[in-house]
């Protein structure tokens, strides 16, 4: 599911980075259903707006099983991303759209509905509806999932050591699964983000 926002800020730009919410943009505390729940990260601010003066586009793809189990519904979900919306909008960091699946994990061996995380789905649609090039955009996650989809949907996967990122880089390097680069947090990882981007216009002959 895709939370509507206004305006459509990512139109005009070809590259995302695909931030994780719960674990990333703010303290993980389980299932958050009201903003009162939401701790934002001091740093969160500041790194989305990095991410658009360098011309790539904050995306959100989150998953919200937390809907499926019956503890809130979409409806709670939409207007909780309203509130991290206006929140960023404010501090003058936009974020171009939240994007959520609201399922149940399946069972191990059952068929799953291809927008959980790190099946493709929310990647290819934020793709699609917001004319991103996922070849060369970025994937900014706490947990094995995120690093998965960034490599499913062909983007950069940057795992960050705040929320579960520390229990969750053992695991990937035991199914030699290690994310292209780990960062302390998302301000770290938008440092070496815009590290990349500059190396790449450097090696393409661009002005740094």
């Amino acid at each position: 599911m895709r939370t509507p926002l206004r305006p459509a800020y990512a139109m005009n730009q070809k590259r995302a980075v695909f931030l994780d919410r719960d674990g990333t943009l703010n303290r993980d505390v389980g299932y958050p259903a009201d903003w009162s729940q939401v701790h934002l990260y001091p740093f969160a601010f500041d790194a989305v707006r990095r991410l658009r003066e360098a011309g790539l586009a904050p995306v959100v793809v989150t998953n919200q099983e937390g809907v499926g189990r019956g503890f809130f519904g979409r409806a709670e979900v939409e207007r909780l991303h309203g509130e991290f919306a206006a929140a960023f909008e404010r501090a003058g960091s936009p974020i171009d759209a939240f994007y959520y699946c609201p399922h149940v994990p399946p069972a191990p061996g059952a068929p799953g509905c291809g927008c959980a995380k790190p099946a493709p789905g929310l990647g290819l649609r934020a793709a699609a509806e917001l004319g991103l090039e996922l070849a060369g955009s970025y994937m900014v996650g706490d947990k094995a999932t995120d690093v998965l989809f960034g490599r499913a949907i062909g983007a950069v996967p940057i795992l960050v050591l705040t929320g579960y990122g520390r229990r969750a880089l053992p695991e990937l390097e035991g199914r030699r699964l290690r994310p292209e680069d780990v960062a302390a947090d998302l301000a770290a990882a938008v440092d070496r983000i815009l590290e990349r981007e500059r190396g790449a216009r450097q090696r393409n002959g661009a002005r740094p």
